[in-house]
């Protein structure tokens, strides 16, 4: 596999910012537009949003979502975050696609 090669990958991120109950969901939704706006491939989830794209480009948006969080009145941020890189790359749509038919709206 050549070193400059894009292979795509499968971030998926959980944030749990340290604010008041109220303010959980709007941070989220915060973190969430940061994602949209990033252009990548992402799919939201009751527990978590996965992105599809280059490893590092993924990474900088994980760093981007706890600094945001921070400014906008966290005083601690908690994320948790999964990587799925394999040769070849690998998509959202392989892991999930034969499932969309059936997922709530």
């Amino acid at each position: 596999m050549a070193g400059d090669e894009v292979l795509l990958c499968n971030v998926s991120l959980q944030v749990i910012p340290g604010v008041p109950e109220e303010e959980l969901y709007p941070m989220v939704d915060r973190v969430i537009e940061l994602i949209r706006k990033s252009g990548v491939k992402y799919v939201v989830g009751p527990m978590e949003t996965t992105m599809e794209g280059e490893l590092h480009r993924l990474l900088e948006i994980v760093e981007e979502a706890q600094k945001l969080c921070l400014r906008h009145g966290a005083g601690r941020v908690l994320s948790v975050v999964k990587i799925d890189c394999k040769a070849g790359g690998v998509t959202i749509e392989e892991k999930i696609g034969k499932y969309r038919e059936g997922m709530a709206k």
